[in-house]
């Protein structure tokens, strides 16, 4: 029995980690090497644009914010936002700015990033955190001509937050 016991908690960090697991690492960019894990949670939302033309004068669609729910067992834990905003419930929310990316692994999905937390507000679970990754995203690539400035168009995604600190 002591076997299992053991072995669980090391299947439910690598699933927290992702995927890849020790056999791929995440990719240079976006890594972040020696920080732990505070807490992993899955999003489901959708990516918004906006269009405006572009700087050769032609309208195209310009990502304008995420709209996402964030869960952990099933359950709904917190929300992601424009800034970009990720909020509990427990009222802990911090601020990232990207620092990093890497291609998603199709043409129709965002990249995997890496953000610093910028700010933060409450107290709780994200207090500690230094570092947020997106990584197994899926979806939320709009491309293509726009018809009129102005028109608002989502792009349904999922993906995966890695929210760490330091030490």
């Amino acid at each position: 029995m002591s076997i299992i016991k053991f072995a669980v908690p090391c299947l439910l960090l690598a699933a927290m980690i992702g995927p890849a697991g020790a056999a791929e690492p995440l990719p240079a960019a976006i890594a972040a090497p020696g920080e732990t894990v505070v807490l992993s949670v899955h999003a489901e939302g959708a990516q918004v644009y906006d269009c405006k033309a572009g700087t050769d004068g032609k309208l195209a669609w310009a990502f304008r914010e995420p709209i996402a729910t964030l869960l952990a067992e099933g359950k709904t834990v917190g929300r992601h936002y424009a800034g970009p905003n990720w909020e509990l419930a427990d009222s802990s929310a911090v601020v990232g700015k990207a620092i990093g990316n890497a291609p998603g692994a199709t043409a129709a999905d965002i990249p995997w990033l890496k953000l610093e937390v910028a700010s933060r507000r409450g107290s709780g679970v994200l207090t500690p955190v230094t570092t947020v990754q997106r990584i197994n995203t899926h979806g939320g690539k709009l491309d293509g001509a726009c018809d009129k400035a102005g028109e608002f168009k989502s792009a349904p995604y999922s993906a995966d937050y890695i929210f760490l600190k330091k030490g």
